[in-house]
């Protein structure tokens, strides 16, 4: 049976809406017309009436004009999935965006999966040494967690990603996927260069067009995309990473930026008329986050370690943004401007960051006591402070000249 073909009727920036005769594509269904000789996926948001659908274009829609023929082919995007990938680019469809040809796959894979069931989750905790010591120590990593870094703009999140690419990934030996959601592109860059640098990826160039032997795929949706392909990439990098994890793998599932696909979603919600909530964000957030985040999950077979640089707007953890991620994480590591402008890195706040892992049943009585006994003289310091300032240090006892100097 051919597939259905619709018209282009409206275009408003990166929503566009098609009407079909008769047969209408489900939510979430890939469309595919051709734009100034590319192809152009939509991805089915809403039924309006009944012979329209409004979708939202994955790549730029500028070009586009009304009465275009657009097909329906019938299921949602779908991703390469495989050895193919590893050391390869992609994008949010699994085009190759590096130039060294097609990304060689047996099979692809639909961007959308229902998460794994609970009687499928693996329960066990262990230890994810990063060889950052105020992490290791304070707030450490669970095997097959969710870990987020928190900070505002320019503390350095993006630089402790590589580092835990470096100490981690390079050390592991299994695979890694990278996603990269509304980043600049010069970091992206950066990385691929980087990886091939490493010895953890293989350049296609110098090996006749061929990435084996790679250990890291990497799928970009950099800032310069259109808000569809921003909102949408965080799920493909999740596909490429849950194929490896049901094929037995311990995987490591990178993401920067958490933030920018929640934004790109609140782009696109407007644009597809829905009342915003709080702050200006879009009225589904906690089931946007929530359908990323159940599906980054460690089952029976195999396990996704997931670490997540998250922005904080205006510094404001309370922001939603951030805040609606909070309950999803295994552990949070808070990088706080006041420690930056000290010159400390990697910034992390001590008394901030969180583990659900630092507990005396899973790292150990001592471990668990020197941890608490850290954070106990760096909270006293904390309220020192005041009389310092206003004081100096003279006026303090000689127990809290110590707890000072230790800090």
């Amino acid at each position: 049976m051919a597939n259905p073909v619709g018209h282009v009727t409206q275009v408003i920036g990166a929503v566009v809406d098609v009407q079909f005769e008769g047969h209408l594509p489900a939510i979430l269904n890939a469309l595919e017309t051709k734009n100034q000789g590319n192809r152009l996926v939509l991805e089915v948001a809403q039924h309006l009436g009944e012979s329209t659908v409004r979708t939202v274009a994955m790549d730029t829609s500028e070009g586009l004009v009304r009465g275009q023929e657009v097909a329906d082919t019938g299921q949602p995007i779908a991703v390469p999935v495989g050895d193919g990938t590893l050391g390869r680019i992609i994008n949010v469809i699994g085009d190759p965006v590096d130039e060294a040809g097609p990304v060689p796959h047996e099979q692809r894979r639909p961007i959308h999966q229902p998460a794994p069931a609970f009687t499928d989750q693996s329960t066990e905790a262990e230890i994810l040494i990063t060889g950052i010591k105020v992490v290791d120590l304070l707030a450490p990593y669970a095997k097959g967690g969710k870990v987020g870094l928190f900070g505002g703009a320019g503390v350095g999140k993006t630089v402790i990603i590589m580092e835990l690419i470096n100490n981690v990934a390079k050390a592991h030996g299994g695979y890694s996927v990278f996603a990269g959601v509304g980043e600049r592109t010069r970091e992206g860059n950066d990385l691929y260069h980087e990886m091939i640098e490493s010895g953890v990826n293989k350049d296609p160039k110098k090996n006749n067009g061929s990435a084996a032997g790679s250990k890291c795929a990497l799928v970009y949706g950099q800032m310069n995309e259109p808000p569809g392909a921003r909102a949408r990439v965080g799920l493909s990098g999740l596909t490429v990473a849950e194929y490896f994890r049901d094929q037995g793998q311990d995987v490591l599932f990178f993401v920067d930026n958490i933030f920018r696909f929640t934004q790109a979603g609140s782009e696109v919600s407007a644009l597809l008329g829905r009342i915003p909530s709080a702050v200006g964000y879009q009225p589904t957030l906690a089931t946007d986050m929530g359908a990323l985040q159940e599906r980054i999950t460690t089952t029976t077979k195999g396990s996704i370690t997931s670490v997540q640089a998250i922005y904080v707007p205006a510094d404001d953890l309370t922001d939603p943004a951030p805040a609606t991620s909070f309950a999803h994480l295994d552990a949070t590591t808070v990088l706080a401007r006041s420690i930056a402008e000290k010159g400390i890195y990697p910034a992390v706040d001590p008394l901030d960051s969180t583990s659900r892992m630092l507990s005396p049943m899973i790292v150990g009585e001592e471990h668990y006591g020197v941890a608490r006994q850290v954070q106990q003289i760096l909270q006293r310091y904390k309220a020192l402070q005041d009389i310092i300032a206003i004081l100096g240090m003279d006026e303090l006892s000689e127990e809290d000249k110590l707890t000072v100097a230790r800090a």
